[in-house]
């Protein structure tokens, strides 16, 4: 197998903050309730996170940083402050590096966007997630329409880009529904959106529900993809180009971060259950951390490393993982050797129209890009 292509992307930080005032039913994310938060210690473990991690990246150049969680927006801005001092100190940064919250849209963080950006968060992205109120009670959210649409336009004011999150493919909601809720999305005028179905993970309050015979009125496939294609239409039609599978952007407006992700740039994590991607030696290396907050910071401030497992990637496992990640960008992956092996289902996805290679690079097709998880099946595994 030839060597894989140089990565596209370039070097990136993430930091996740675990902790939220609720548990959304849906969510399978690594986030845990918390009386309490000693946010002192908090910011001390990822300074001393920061400083392990940059004695290994000497080199890395930092294009992005980003704050996930959990609901980051519960962080003082003094605790990003420090994060953000840690990661000046750590490495270089480019000339434009972004540096992105997430944040739910509620008064009380909201509060705190004056805050970041005097520090120097330039993009924010808030977890709205629906704008109908019945929809936000179904799915656990805390704020109502009026308080997003309030935190919204604070972001507007405080922050160069902003971008929002909205899930479809919810209980009873019909195409007719979703067409009216995304064209006012639309029109609450942000050069970026991530729109998610709905999909029940095994582990969640939703999955036990689903499991137990609830949750009825999910669209079936066909209903399904009539709400990705109406979707596709009114982003398209508003110039939000549907660059990855669920996210939307106006020309230069990007996630810088997640690009990362998606070209195969290398990128430290830090925090619990913090993933990350980093180039040593030539070799591509996955590391994890502890998931149970108290203990990632446990050990942290008692070894100096919240790590629980490094591993060196196969040649195809790098391979799969710059597959899997890059399909899901409208421009796929560059085409050559390194693609050796899977020549024989490429043509049979193509024969089928869901992949193509054009400008020498293989792509998902129109038809391809919702069937996604289906096409990598095939391609890995067939």
């Amino acid at each position: 197998m030839a060597d894989l292509p140089p990565a596209e992307a370039g070097f990136a930080l993430y930091v996740h903050w675990p902790f939220c005032t609720a548990k959304c039913p849906y969510c399978d994310f690594n986030s845990h309730v918390a009386a309490h938060v000693d946010q002192g210690r908090w910011a001390a473990a990822f300074e001393r996170e920061i400083e392990r991690a940059a004695r290994e990246t000497p080199d890395g150049i930092l294009g992005s940083i980003f704050f996930g969680g959990g609901t980051p927006s519960l962080m003082e801005p003094e605790t990003v402050a420090r994060v953000l001092t840690a990661a000046r100190q750590a490495w270089r940064w480019s000339n434009d590096c972004e540096i992105t919250l997430e944040a739910n849209p509620t008064s009380v963080e909201a509060d705190r966007f004056d805050g970041y950006a005097d520090i120097g968060v330039n993009r924010v992205s808030l977890g709205i997630q629906a704008l109908r109120d019945d929809d936000l009670r179904r799915l656990g959210r805390l704020h109502t329409v009026a308080e997003a649409q309030a935190a919204l336009a604070v972001a507007k004011e405080r922050f160069d880009r902003v971008s929002f999150d909205l899930i479809y493919a919810r209980q009873d909601q019909d195409v007719a529904a979703w067409r009216n809720e995304l064209t006012e999305a639309i029109d609450l005028g942000t050069d970026h959106l991530s729109l998610y179905q709905l999909t029940i993970e095994t582990g969640t309050a939703f999955g036990d529900r689903f499991a137990a015979g609830g949750l009825r009125g999910l669209p079936d496939e066909d209903r399904a993809a009539d709400l990705w294609d109406v979707t596709q239409e009114l982003t398209a039609k508003a110039g939000l180009v549907g660059y990855e599978t669920s996210n939307h952007a106006r020309d230069g407006a990007e996630s810088r971060h997640n690009l990362v992700y998606w070209l195969g740039g290398d990128y430290v994590g830090v925090g619990p259950g913090a993933h990350g991607r980093l180039t040593i030696g030539g070799t591509r290396i996955a590391t994890e951390t502890e998931l149970q907050p108290s203990r990632w910071l446990n050990a942290v401030e008692r070894s100096g490393s919240g790590e629980t497992s490094r591993t060196a990637l196969t040649s195809q496992e790098a391979v799969e993982e710059r597959i899997m990640m890059g399909l899901r960008l409208v421009d796929g992956v560059p085409f050559g050797d390194w693609l050796s092996g899977y020549e024989c289902q490429i043509n049979e996805l193509a024969e089928s129209g869901l992949v193509e290679t054009q400008n020498n690079r293989l792509r998902l097709t129109a038809r391809g890009r919702p069937l996604l998880n289906a096409v990598l099946r095939e391609l890995l595994t067939g």
